[in-house]
């Protein structure tokens, strides 16, 4: 069976009708084989506003359904995607190429943001202030934020979407999600598991979630429009410069997820062992697309000549290929720009002093697939492309002597997304999660930087947008604060004792 037909397959069974993705002018593509998988009609900027408006109407009789009645929806859905896991697993693999273990795990955190989000819906909560007026009671209350707007990446084409849309529903919001014009397919299923949903709930309100396909006008119109209250975007710094000031300009809110140059630091009492493993993972695990990609490494002197080279023994064994087919543990990359990225930034660690080991493409027969042996790349110091993320399984290493040199090292690029230690130094670990260790959204310690649980606050700072996701406080991304004082009193007393007698 082509994968063209597979896909269709898991549509027709999710429910989703042949006319979404036929005939149109977007097409879609597997990385896998390169085969295209459909051709799907693109809505237009008018019906990007439409849409819009439909979300902000269903937005005004959500926000008045309580909380834990929202959270019913919310379980209803984890309940669809637990049952339509297999299939929405393989879709994801088909199309942004994941290996089956990986598309099965990102459904997983589908489901689990579910459970979070039910739970959440029954925790709310504001806060009770001590006041300095008597016979007064000041109090916080959170309340719905309107239209979320999600634009989504390629890479996680379903997780980052339940992610956003879990917590914006029971927050008592709409969404209108513009996915990536490279997985729109998966798109298309998560809309069809969340109108089973819908259906089973009874009584949401029309528009409440909707998915817009399209190109750039698309998002645009998104993110420009002052209906939207909130714009959640997962893409390359790039994409955040674009998007920031446009919704700054109308005070409208972001959550921005952008790039990730993650690094690690490998001290003298690490256990290697642990260190190799979880290094293999965190740097080409998704065939080094995850925004939480290790891609340096600050290996201590004396442990370098151990560490090193056994990685690159790893690196020269690992499997790569059809994830569909076969048993490798690296599939491809997403296209032939993302391979032809790599190619440059081998090139360029080359000319400045790099040792490269792997690196290249890996023929699996598919003309139009592009599948690379994944890179380590010995440096003498960090710089030229190491300072920049390369979305590709590409591992700078860089031996240290001082440990501090090692954290100033490590802080010195743009992005703050993932970063890890491995130690078992509790002076060394405590350093690196203090105030002067790592400057990233996410601090390990002994495991890697990619595989963040949905219980914990997903971001980053500097260039990586400063957004947070998920779990934790995350929610109040997606509510408004009111601060209420009421006086019970008789009396008028005024704050900071003001007199104003009239």
């Amino acid at each position: 069976m082509t994968l063209s037909n597979a896909a269709a397959e898991i549509l027709s069974k999710l429910g989703v009708d042949q006319a979404a993705y036929t005939g149109g002018t977007l097409a879609s593509f597997s990385p896998v084989t390169g085969e295209q998988t459909g051709a799907l009609p693109e809505a237009t900027v008018e019906a990007a506003t439409t849409a819009i408006a439909t979300a902000k109407q269903a937005f005004k009789a959500w926000r008045m359904v309580p909380a834990p009645r929202r959270g019913e929806l919310v379980r209803l859905f984890g309940e669809e995607l637990r049952a339509a896991k297999d299939d929405l697993g393989r879709l994801v693999s088909i199309e942004a190429g994941k290996i089956p273990s990986e598309g099965l795990g990102e459904v997983q955190e589908m489901i689990d943001i579910c459970d979070f989000a039910v739970g959440l819906s029954r925790q709310l909560y504001g806060l009770t202030i001590a006041t300095e007026r008597p016979g007064h009671r000041m109090m916080e209350q959170w309340h719905p934020l309107g239209v979320v707007g999600v634009i989504s990446a390629f890479n996680f084409p379903v997780a980052v979407w339940s992610w956003n849309t879990a917590l914006a529903l029971v927050c008592g919001n709409s969404v209108v999600w513009k996915p990536s014009e490279k997985s729109p397919l998966t798109a298309l299923a998560c809309d069809a598991i969340l109108k089973r949903a819908l259906a089973r709930f009874g009584d949401a309100p029309e528009g409440l979630a909707q998915v817009l396909i399209g190109g750039a006008d698309v998002g645009n119109a998104l993110v420009e429009s002052p209906d939207v209250a909130l714009i959640s975007a997962t893409g390359s710094t790039r994409m955040g410069r674009i998007v920031a000031p446009k919704v700054a300009a109308r005070f409208g809110r972001c959550i921005l997820e952008l790039g990730g140059n993650n690094g690690g630091i490998v001290c003298p009492s690490a256990d290697l062992d642990m260190t190799l493993r979880a290094v293999a993972f965190g740097a080409m695990g998704t065939a080094g697309q995850r925004c939480t990609t290790q891609r340096r490494l600050f290996v201590h002197e004396t442990v370098y000549d151990d560490l090193v080279p056994r990685l690159i023994k790893a690196y020269e064994s690992v499997s790569v290929g059809n994830p569909l087919e076969t048993s490798a543990l690296v599939g491809p990359l997403i296209d032939k720009a993302a391979f032809d990225n790599m190619e440059k930034s081998l090139a360029e660690a080359k000319a400045a002093g790099g040792t490269v080991h792997g690196g290249g493409r890996v023929d699996t027969g598919a003309e139009n697939a592009y599948y690379a042996r994944p890179a380590i790349v010995e440096m003498p110091s960090q710089c030229g492309p190491m300072m920049e993320e390369t979305f590709a399984p590409i591992l700078y290493v860089v031996k240290y002597t001082d440990f501090e040199d090692a954290i100033e090292a490590h802080n010195a690029v743009a992005a703050g997304l993932s970063s890890t230690i491995f130690t078992t130094d509790l002076r060394e670990s405590e350093m690196f999660l203090s105030a002067a260790g790592s400057d990233c959204g996410i601090a390990n310690v002994n495991i890697g930087t990619s595989g963040a649980e949905i219980g914990g606050a997903f971001g980053g700072e500097k260039e990586t947008g400063g957004g947070r996701e998920s779990g934790s406080d995350a929610w109040k991304g997606y509510m408004r604060r009111a601060t209420n004082t009421i006086n019970y009193s008789r009396e008028l007393p005024l704050a900071q004792g003001v007199k104003f007698d009239i």
